[in-house]
């Protein structure tokens, strides 16, 4: 299988398990309560394209941030994988999303005071994907001459990401009628779980690059 497909792959499996669009369909309904089906596809079209900006933004300008805060790819790392770690835990826990986004609800009749917060920042792209992103674009700008097939599945990856979690919100009422509350609770708690082994790994991964930088042995 081509490098670049599955590079695709992994960002588009990665940036939708962190997003979980299943657990953020009952805060936005709540958000947008008592508006009509129009409104909440407006809404979702415009807190999506908030958050593909967001990742876009860092996908192109992630190393850049880098360079201007003097921290290294292994430092992003293992604080990825300790932030997507902790948000995998959070999962497990019940209705986590209540506890951390405030459901006062709307307060225009169009819905898009909620639409960049808290709808595409944090619940869409929180730290989780800020990490991923500026960690791929380091990865990749690291690498040997990063490919232009490696930036465009990239941005296919998270396009495809967001127009999943766009779909998802639009129809957010038939989808939690259709699964329930126990199925998002259910699918959330898995979800939980490889989020956490996806951090797991990233921050083993940051530890194992920061001993080679500092030219620390390891093993025996």
């Amino acid at each position: 299988m081509r490098p670049s497909i599955v590079h695709f792959i992994s960002l588009f499996l990665t940036l939708l398990a962190i997003i979980n669009p299943l657990e953020a369909i009952p805060v936005f309904l709540n958000m947008l309560s008592g508006k009509d089906a129009e409104v909440q596809r407006r809404v979702a079209r415009k807190a999506c394209a908030y958050a593909l900006a967001l990742m876009l933004f860092f996908l192109f300008f992630g190393t850049l941030l880098l360079q201007v805060f003097g921290v290294s790819l292994s430092m992003v790392k293992i604080v990825g994988g300790i932030i997507l770690t902790r948000i995998g835990f959070e999962l497990f826990a019940p209705s986590p999303s209540q506890a951390l986004i405030p459901t006062g609800g709307s307060k225009q009749d169009d819905g898009m005071d909620v639409a960049f917060v808290p709808m595409a920042m944090p619940i869409m792209f929180g730290p989780g994907g800020i990490a991923t992103l500026i960690g791929m674009a380091a990865t990749m700008h690291a690498s040997a001459g990063a490919r232009i097939e490696d930036y465009a599945a990239s941005i296919l990856a998270i396009v495809l990401t967001m127009w999943v979690t766009y779909l998802s919100l639009a129809y957010a009422t038939p989808i939690l009628h259709k699964i329930g509350p126990k199925g998002i609770d259910a699918a959330t708690r898995i979800t939980g779980f490889f989020v956490s082994a996806m951090g797991v790994g990233l921050l083993l991964d940051g530890i194992v690059g920061f001993f080679r930088a500092e030219k620390i042995p390891i093993g025996g």
